[in-house]
């Protein structure tokens, strides 16, 4: 999981939760309910993955222009860093559950324009409008959760919001597999996204507000309404008070370091404490973004194309799989994060990051040294009209091989029977692809042939299991633990800002690397910058397993040396 934050639980929580909500099944309906956000989120971000093999096909213009294929993909991340602004201010100004209930509106118009789009630019506008129900959701769900659950299971029950978030990617990965031989694919596979929100927004018009900003908003009785279905008779008297400390708490806080964000930012910088904070909270978001875990996300099946898989089913098939080891490795983070320590979780999951982009980098750059050549005589007779123009134009092509081919914009007509034997360089059109294809033929536009296929694809996915439970985990536990308790909130959302933005670049930028660069490039950049990272993780992060507030505070004033003193829990 990445964008949607991590709440860490243990297995006594998670056995007091399935406990507690067997005997109070009101408590997980609010939950389960809620989590459908998180489900919203996981799905609208993998969708279009699979999504963009079909649009690309259908709309000449998509295919043929990269940055057109990215704002289709990234619109929906841009657009989340202001749903999640709107999302802020609307938990606060306007209640939780509307928030929710306005989240569930954008996801249904945005599921429907895309799947009854007529162009590509009608398509952005509803990634824009999905966008925006993932940001307000990201913000709101897991605080939705968080106040209308237990203090004793509440890890528990936001776990399952993030659990639902990579549920909702793989559930995306598998409705697009499903869809592959559907007249209309890409059309059923954004629109099916336009059934949760429905059934969350009449499921949310039967459930309460949080009981928590009923209170900050002194309806003190319906706070009490609500909490008396949640909590043990002989424990609402308790909860009314915390909640009564809680919010005196928050708004003392306010009174010191202001309401609104210049002011909260200048106290910041104000203080060693926290701009050291900082530097090591956004440093590890920033990070995650880029060892360049979204481009797996948001461009899985065209990178197993790029690995020599030109079958859009094919593609998707192995791409479920690096979808379901995703929320694997996030089940495993959730029982095994609170076992060792933060900074060592994170540098061993670098570590092994770089060794798998590098092993991929390897892969890539020997397939496109070693990939089939050009027949001539196929290439210029294949078809009428059929030579790709680019390769006609250069006096001497007897050193080309299909990755030259696919560079100059020109499609590639494997061999007949033996794909690996030289085939044809052709006009990258949709007519020209159909004949290949119906000569018995494997027609390439994003990849070429590669025995090395399948190495990419284990590659790939052990890429995914190092990550999670470390940088795709750990970043957001740290974010929990790092700052003085009054600017939590305030820092937690500065990198939380930081990560969609960095998610944004990389999602922007990943189809024009591999076109400019090559593939092999791109992954070895990634490597580069997940190295810069480790070095910067080693520098500047401190250990905060098990360390109270003040020790992080003390760390943090004295200035972290990694090479100085260590901490017992390290």
């Amino acid at each position: 999981m990445v964008e949607g934050g991590f709440h860490r639980a243990d297995k006594t929580e998670f056995t007091e939760c399935f406990r507690t909500t067997w005997q109070t099944p009101y408590i997980l309906r609010l939950a389960f309910t809620a989590g459908i956000g998180g489900l919203l989120f996981g799905y609208d971000t993998g969708v279009i993955s699979g999504a963009l093999l079909y649009i690309r096909e259908d709309f000449d213009s998509v295919g043929k222009k990269t940055w057109l294929q990215e704002m289709i993909v990234s619109m929906a991340v841009g657009a989340a860093i202001v749903g999640a602004a709107i999302g802020a201010w609307m938990n606060d100004s306007l209640g939780r559950r509307k928030s929710i209930l306005t989240a569930d509106i954008l996801f249904f118009v945005g599921a429907m324009v895309m799947a009854a789009a007529p162009a590509p630019w009608v398509i952005v506008i509803g990634r824009v409008f999905v966008g925006l129900g993932v940001g307000m959701a990201s913000m709101t769900a897991p605080l939705y959760i968080s106040e209308a659950s237990p203090a004793r299971i509440r890890g528990a029950l936001v776990g399952m919001n993030g659990l639902l978030i990579t549920f909702g990617q793989f559930l995306s990965y598998l409705i697009n597999l499903g869809f592959t031989q559907v007249p209309g694919t890409w059309r059923w596979m954004l629109g099916v996204a336009g059934i949760p929100p429905l059934v969350q927004f009449f499921l949310m018009l039967s459930l309460p507000e949080s009981p928590r900003w009923l209170y900050r908003m002194n309806k003190k009785e319906e706070a009490r309404e609500i909490l008396e279905k949640i909590y043990p008779q002989e424990e609402v008297e308790k909860e009314m008070n915390l909640l009564k400390a809680s919010i005196e708490t928050e708004e003392a806080v306010e009174a010191d370091i202001g309401n609104n964000l210049i002011t909260k930012l200048r106290s910041a910088m104000g203080n060693v404490v926290v701009r050291r904070a900082l530097c090591a909270g956004i440093a590890v978001q920033v990070v995650q973004q880029f060892v360049g875990i979204n481009t797996v996300m948001y461009y899985s099946p065209s990178i197993m194309q790029l690995a020599g898989y030109a079958s859009k089913v094919v593609a998707l098939g192995l791409s479920l799989v690096t979808a379901g080891l995703n929320c694997v490795g996030t089940v495993i983070s959730m029982c095994f994060v609170d076992r060792y320590g933060r900074r060592k979780m994170m540098i061993l999951s670098l570590i092994c990051i770089i060794i798998g982009l590098v092993s991929l980098s390897t892969v890539f750059y020997t397939s496109a040294k070693n990939a089939p050549g050009i027949n001539n005589f196929d290439s210029t007779h294949f078809a009428p009209n059929g030579t790709c123009s680019a390769y006609a134009s250069v006096p001497s092509t007897s050193s080309w091989n299909c990755m030259d081919c696919l560079k100059l914009q020109c499609g590639y007509c494997a061999s007949e029977g033996d794909q690996f034997q030289p085939g044809a360089c052709l006009a990258n059109e949709k007519a020209i692809g159909n004949t290949c294809r119906g000569s018995n033929r494997v027609w390439y536009d994003k990849g070429c042939p590669s025995k090395l296929g399948f190495l990419a694809v284990v590659l790939l996915g052990l890429y995914i299991i190092v990550y999670s439970p470390g940088m795709g985990t750990v970043p957001w536990i740290v974010n929990a633990e790092i700052y003085p308790l009054k600017y939590r909130g305030f820092g937690g959302g500065m990198a939380a800002m930081a990560n969609w933005t960095s998610n944004l670049i990389v999602s922007m930028t990943f189809l024009s690397l591999t076109e400019a660069l090559g593939s092999w490039a791109t992954f070895l950049l990634y490597a580069g910058c997940s190295f810069i990272g480790l070095i910067v993780i080693f520098l500047v992060v401190p250990e905060t397993k098990g360390l109270p507030l003040e020790e992080i505070e003390n760390e943090l004033r004295r200035g972290f040396k990694p090479f100085g003193r260590k901490s017992e829990n390290n």
